[in-house]
């Protein structure tokens, strides 16, 4: 029998807010007792107050994980012990999921059916592949003279900071912590301050699962305090950093002006989506569409730059436009609502500033560009599609991070790559041609950390997640993840003849 769906207002009205601090393994108050209103981007309601994280707090979380890795209580342990708890952990997440994905959509605004669909699935799918991983991970011997053994072996960094945003908490979170925590790591956590509800359950979830104390703390705060002291730290080792480009570079220079720590940024995008001519146009503006209204676009990967041949331009541009109704903004605490609300006001007016530069510039809007839903007091904006767009346009170049796509016209292919290439970002892009010899030379051509050919955002665990440029550096997801968390050391012993 299958069970009745849940009414999520009575829920979300039923929700009891936890905002304290994790550090030790314990709920705490800030040293200030200082806290700060959290609402929900939904209907402006008051959620609860959170802890507004400052130098000091972050000083105790850093020393409660360096300690515990200092005594090896977690990095001391058989991967095959790490990997036992961080399937707890997972299985945690997954009994958690309704819970979990309540707080997601309350906190950020996504449709509930994406955060129990998507989000907290992909969140222990992430956790869990770690640490079936970390047990199956062999170090080398170098190939020297028989008068030498020279060992490599991979060991943890130390102790982790890592800072998340508010697009995908959790499953951002997980990226970091997944392969931290498998490789031996102690980790403090500095989630968004926009998002902060999830980064604190799992912290619990975690500890309920066995981590030992202090190996997984969370701090919550802003990122001027909370992320800015922790990225100073001089006990940190490694930043794992997922943000905006402009903190991105502020994370590099925390590290100049402290012990140089390893950082790890994955920043922003500002993704093309190429169609020819030869490829499935019907297809393509239906993936285009799905993409870049799904999470509001408040997505670094999301394809808000199609770059279409002059021939089919304006075809593809408005079955795009004919596609937006469907993406209307609507409760996302409706299980059947599709696109949800932008994260908060800020967010929101940065995006309809932009809709607002992209008329000015003189690009058509073909759908959307307007706020939506403020009689409920969230924040809502129409999904929105521009034709007529040139490469000058700032909606063309900037990151938007919300649902806003633009149509660009190309003559040829060496145009389209070159336009596509232009830019300051190279996080991911897509190629629709039906021919394979233009797909491979076109996918080799563009400078991006993943190429989509005939398809977009399709993904897996499996697989690193990165971008060249100034998309960042390292790369989450994958076994290639483990490099940004371990520190690879040499052995060498002499071998004296008989």
């Amino acid at each position: 029998m299958n069970s009745p769906t849940p009414n999520w207002r009575e829920r979300a009205a039923a929700l009891a807010i936890d905002g304290r601090a994790l550090v030790d393994g314990e709920r705490i108050a800030s040293a200030s007792g200082e806290t700060f209103d959290k609402h929900s981007p939904i209907d402006g309601r008051r959620l609860g107050a959170v802890v507004r994280g400052r130098a000091e707090d972050v000083n105790r979380a850093v020393a409660s994980a360096r300690a515990a890795f200092d005594d090896r209580r977690w990095a001391g342990k058989a991967p095959a012990a790490r990997k036992k708890i961080l399937q707890r952990f997972a299985e945690g997440i997954l009994a958690a999921k309704d819970e979990l994905a309540l707080l997601e959509t309350l906190d950020m605004g996504k449709p509930i059916r994406y955060s129990l669909a998507v989000d907290v699935p992909a969140t222990a799918r992430c956790i869990a592949w770690y640490a079936e991983a970390v047990d199956k991970l062999y170090d080398e011997v170098a190939p020297t003279a028989d008068n030498a053994l020279a060992l490599i072996t991979r060991e943890p960094m130390g102790v982790v900071g890592a800072i998340v945003p508010w697009n995908y908490p959790m499953i951002m979170a997980a990226w970091k912590l997944g392969p931290a925590l498998a490789a031996g790591n102690s980790v403090v956590l500095k989630p968004s301050e926009k998002s902060p509800l999830t980064a604190l359950r799992l912290a619990e979830i975690a500890v309920a699962a066995g981590l030992p104390p202090g190996v997984f703390n969370v701090v919550p705060g802003y990122g001027g305090e909370a992320g800015e002291a922790l990225a100073l730290h001089p006990e940190v080792d490694a930043i794992g950093f997922t943000g905006s480009t402009r903190i991105g570079r502020r994370m590099l220079e925390y590290s100049g002006r402290s012990n140089l720590k390893r950082v790890y940024n994955e920043l922003g995008g500002k993704s093309a989506f190429l169609v020819f001519p030869d490829g499935d146009v019907e297809r393509a503006a239906e993936t285009v569409a799905d993409s870049m209204f799904f999470n509001q676009g408040e997505s670094c990967n999301a394809p808000s730059r199609v770059l279409v041949h002059e021939s089919i331009a304006a075809d593809f541009a408005a079955r795009v436009a004919a596609l937006a109704p469907r993406y209307q903004p609507a409760d996302p605490l409706d299980p059947g609502t599709v696109m949800g609300a932008i994260v908060d006001e800020t967010q929101l007016d940065t995006v309809l500033g932009y809709i607002a530069a992209g008329l000015a510039d003189g690009a058509s809007c073909l759908a959307g560009g307007r706020r939506a839903r403020a009689e409920t007091g969230g924040y809502y904006v129409e999904p929105t599609v521009f034709d007529g767009v040139t490469d000058s346009m700032r909606i063309a170049r900037e990151e938007i991070f919300g649902p806003v796509l633009s149509v660009l016209r190309f003559a040829d292919e060496a145009q389209a790559v070159a336009m596509a290439n232009a830019s300051a970002y190279g996080l991911q892009a897509s190629v629709w041609s039906d021919n394979v010899h233009r797909a491979h030379r076109v996918a080799r051509a563009l400078r991006a950390g993943t190429v989509h050919v005939n398809q977009y955002d399709e993904d897996d665990i499996t697989v690193p997640f990165g971008g060249y440029k100034q998309s960042g550096n390292g790369r989450d997801k994958s076994l290639h993840a483990f490099d940004k968390y371990t520190e690879l050391k040499t052995t060498w012993l002499r071998i004296n003849p008989a």
